[in-house]
């Protein structure tokens, strides 16, 4: 028999089991990118050669041949095709198939991270916790601190899952078996609110050889107060001898900071109150009581407190007068903090960059520059090194009162003195630039920036971006956008549509439509009023055939989308 005239079975055939060998996340990823090929008029079997009459079946040989051509031959000719052996029948297929289930499936998870694969697992709703952990060693990750973290912190498990999870892991190789594995394990559990199981495992640290300390508590009891149930925060300080600590100097600060971090400071205040004469106070118990009340402003409650201080013979230090200096500027008593910092060297204390920070600050929330200069450059007189937080008040300060000139100076001496802004300070900066003048100034600092080694995320240089796009820099343009795939950053709708405007901006049609084509190639899909943008552009210049050519294909892409969007409400991710 000719092979050809079995062609179209046989390729429907080969259809069929290329997307069963495939999955469903390759079977379904045509839906993600427009093909021209799966919309052409001609039909899929206008190349077969069933309807030639020189190659028709024998009535008389498909009668007595009919169980070799249903299982012999089809097998062998997909052979040619398929990894499939020529002495396997059909009844052993599924054998086969199951045999090399898992090589497939590793196979076809390999583009996924070891987190993703590790949480793949529990969206099986597997039975039995022998299970799961069977599943889970054969995953075949090498797993860390580091996979455990964003398994439990970034997926969506249940308590159980959480447990299970932890209980598999530290029984592997490269996972300690000390505090740290289980603090990230509370925090995970208390940052889910799975409060029943944080406590457990508290409890059974102690079984496994490990002893709680101050942060294990810090890390309970700030999850409670995180979710505002304070009486069961208070409640663990109460019973911390069932986990073989006791109620101390140390874990009651450690419970007034969690308290005064949560704006607890009254409940703090009651708690200080009932525990004098039981447990015996330091500098740090009033330091951190005198700071939650700064915050608030509270000028009475920082007094008494400070009264207090004096009375228990301990001597105010230097966070003790910061924290006056702020609550103070925040009450509104300017000229009573300029007091209290002028006599600091008289208690034994010399200002050091947060007392200065505490006046920048002050006078910053009045408006007086020629003040705020006065004490930064009085802090740098008294050889006190500016630290970042220095630099970010002041830089701020002045790109808030669009004093850009001196903005870029206090970049440039912040960077001169080796004091390099984290990520995020560099995008509060360009954020501010580009809500108004040209991107000029913002081009600096993200120049100046990145040359010392600075970190640049994903929205500075979207800023970037939309600020060049508007203003039509085109080239800059594109030479952001290309630093910023080279980063490894990937581009998504937002970052087509301002390239695609700036390109209309300037006239740059051609490339605009190259930009356009790349963008629902890659299954973006820009918003209607930058297609309407474009589209009128090639209108006005009469390049009507390529403005219908793109229209076409900003159908396609949108019906793409609209099914995408609609199988994905129906549970169909793809």
């Amino acid at each position: 028999m000719n092979f050809m005239a079995f062609g179209g079975i046989s390729w429907c055939v080969l259809a069929f089991q290329s997307q069963r060998y495939l999955g469903p996340s390759r079977y379904f990823s045509r839906a993600r990118y427009f093909f021209p090929c799966l919309h052409s008029p001609v039909p899929l079997f206008s190349f077969s050669t069933l309807g030639d009459p020189s190659h028709t079946f024998d009535a008389e040989y498909l009668t007595k041949k009919q169980p070799n051509l249903d299982e012999r031959f089809v097998l062998d000719e997909l052979s040619k095709l398929l990894p499939v052996p020529c002495n396997t029948s059909a009844t052993n297929l599924h054998k086969l198939v199951n045999s090399e289930k898992q090589i497939e499936t590793r196979a076809a998870d390999g583009f996924l991270l070891s987190e993703d694969k590790l949480g793949g697992v529990f969206l099986q709703k597997l039975k039995g916790r022998t299970a799961v952990e069977h599943a889970l060693s054969n995953v075949g990750v090498e797993l860390n601190l580091d996979v455990v973290a964003k398994v439990v912190n970034q997926g969506s498990l249940s308590s159980e899952d959480m447990v299970i999870f932890s209980n598999w892991a530290i029984k592997q190789p490269l996972i300690p078996n000390d505090i740290h594995f289980y603090h990230l394990l509370l925090r995970a559990l208390g940052r889910r609110k799975f409060f029943k199981d944080m406590v457990k495992i508290l409890h059974d640290m102690r079984d496994k050889g490990i002893d709680p300390n101050l942060e294990t508590v810090s890390i309970v009891m700030d999850s409670f107060l995180r979710a505002r149930q304070v009486s069961k925060a208070i409640q663990t300080f109460r019973n911390l001898e069932d986990i073989g600590l006791n109620c101390d100097t140390g874990s009651l600060n450690v419970l007034l900071q969690c308290l005064c971090q949560r704006s607890h400071v009254g409940t703090a205040n009651s708690i200080l109150n009932s525990m004098r004469g039981k447990i015996p106070f330091n500098g740090s118990t009033y330091n951190i009581m005198i700071s939650g009340w700064s915050k608030l402003g509270r000028i009475i409650e920082m007094e008494r407190l400070l009264d207090a201080m004096v009375i228990d013979g301990i001597s105010p230090d230097c966070f003790t007068f910061t924290h006056l200096i702020e609550g103070l500027g925040r009450g509104g008593q300017i000229d009573n903090s300029v007091e209290v910092f002028e006599n600091m060297k008289g208690k034994g204390c010399m200002p050091d960059s947060s007392s200065y920070n505490a006046m920048i600050s002050n006078f910053i929330s009045v408006g007086d520059f020629d003040e705020v200069m006065k004490y930064y450059k009085g802090m740098l007189s008294n050889n006190c090194e500016p630290d970042i937080d220095t630099y970010t008040k002041l830089i701020t300060v002045f790109l808030k009162a669009r004093k850009v000139a001196d903005a870029l100076e206090m970049f440039d001496e912040m960077l001169a003195r080796g004091v390099f802004p984290p990520t995020g300070t560099i995008t509060s900066y360009i954020k501010i630039l580009c809500s108004y003048g040209p991107p000029h100034a913002a081009m600096m600092v993200y120049r100046k920036a990145k040359a010392v080694g600075c970190g640049i995320s994903s929205s500075a240089y979207k800023l970037l971006l939309m600020r060049l796009s508007r203003f039509g820099k085109c080239g800059m343009l594109l030479s952001i956008w290309n630093e910023m795939q080279e980063c490894g950053y990937s581009s998504d709708a937002e970052v087509y549509e301002y390239v695609i405007n700036g390109l209309c901006n300037i006239g740059q049609l051609e490339n605009a439509v190259l930009v356009m084509e790349e963008s629902l190639r890659k299954g973006f899909c820009p918003s209607r009023l930058i297609c309407s943008k474009l589209n009128h552009k090639l209108m006005d210049s009469n390049k009507v055939e390529k403005a219908y050519r793109l229209f076409l294909k900003i159908k396609d892409a949108r019906r793409n989308e609209n099914s995408r969007r609609y199988w994905r409400s129906k549970g169909w991710h793809f």
